[in-house]
């Protein structure tokens, strides 16, 4: 059996794809085939179950030719927009299209009706393959770093060679982000070593709360008065490409994130996974998946969910869903 998967999103959105082209190789043994932007294609470079990937950010009519000629027994359309449609339609009569929840997303952000389903993306993506009688395995998410990028222990400072909490400080939106004195004050109530991680747009917060441990809290600062400043900060913010950024996330012993990428990846590798929540939610469906996990979030604000994206400020000016959100956690030593 040759199956076509359509889809679009980001890293994270493309790893929850994972348990389906695994449960297809696997139970159908099916060759995978993935159409996805250009952008995406590298996140599946070492995975096993998959095949072969087409770029879709190409032409139409290039896509529905050249895919066409692969004589697909099923098309698997996660994307469904005119664009998957006109290609699927072009390859196999045996479509099954996701039905995608932009309305009820927007619903829910505008009036918080929520009609969304109570369950993960990925296991309503498995509820969409039965028809092809699939019955899921119930192992997670795949991420498959290439070994040269696998991060070696000395590759970091002794102070982190036996043990770190990864936080990951980087999100596409401003709203999904903690204030920098929110930042550090969850950096102090860890009070282990930490490995800040993100790219180069963090680079700035970093140096700042690295900068802020190093020298202790200034004399003028009364928002984070109290705090015990006995945090080791790695700064590894722009020094890592993306896999190895991966690699910091699969060897640390706890792992901090937002709704972001990592936050994916640090569930594929079954860490202990804090997630932190601003203006998006986990009721829309992609939370950490099948792995252990903390939620925290503001659940007294009438204002939150305000976007599925996000925004470069709060729209109420407040911002009381990161400023007042509680980190209530034990680690042990």
């Amino acid at each position: 059996m040759k199956v076509l998967i359509i889809h679009s999103g980001t890293i994270g959105e493309t790893l929850l794809t994972t348990p389906i082209i695994r449960i297809l190789k696997t139970e159908r043994d099916a060759q995978i085939h993935l159409l996805l932007p250009q952008e995406r294609m590298s996140i599946l470079n070492e995975n096993p179950y998959c095949d072969k990937t087409f770029d879709l950010d190409a032409g139409i009519l290039f896509l529905r030719n050249r895919t066409k000629n692969e004589e697909y027994d099923w098309i698997i359309d996660l994307k469904n927009d005119l664009k998957s449609f006109l290609i699927s339609r072009a390859n196999s009569q045996n479509r099954l299209a996701f039905k995608n929840k932009r309305f009820k997303r927007w619903l829910y952000t505008k009036t918080r009706i929520n009609l969304l389903p109570k369950k993960h993306l990925v296991d309503q993506y498995i509820d969409l393959l039965q028809p092809l009688s699939i019955k899921g395995d119930n192992l997670g998410l795949d991420f498959y770093i290439p070994e040269k990028d696998e991060v070696e222990n000395n590759w970091l400072p002794k102070t982190h060679q036996h043990g770190y909490a990864a936080v990951s400080i980087n999100a596409q939106h401003a709203t999904r982000k903690l204030p920098v004195n929110r930042l550090i004050e969850l950096c102090d109530r860890i009070n282990k070593p930490i490995v800040l991680i993100g790219g180069d747009k963090e680079k700035g917060t970093a140096t700042e709360i690295e900068t802020f441990f190093e020298q202790g809290i200034p004399e003028e600062e009364e928002a984070i008065e109290g705090l015990n400043k006995k945090a080791i900060i790695f700064n590894a913010c722009g020094k890592f490409n993306f896999n190895q950024q991966a690699s910091l996330i699969k060897n640390a012993s706890w792992v901090f994130t937002y709704d972001n990428d990592h936050m994916h990846i640090a569930a594929a590798f079954k860490k202990q996974l804090f997630s932190i929540w601003g203006n998006t939610t986990p009721h829309f469906g992609m939370y950490p998946y099948r792995t252990q996990f903390t939620v925290f979030e503001n659940n007294k604000l009438n204002c939150r969910p305000c976007a599925f994206g996000g925004y470069s400020n709060c729209p109420k000016g407040h911002f009381k869903c990161m400023n007042d959100v509680t980190f209530d956690f034990y680690l042990p030593d």
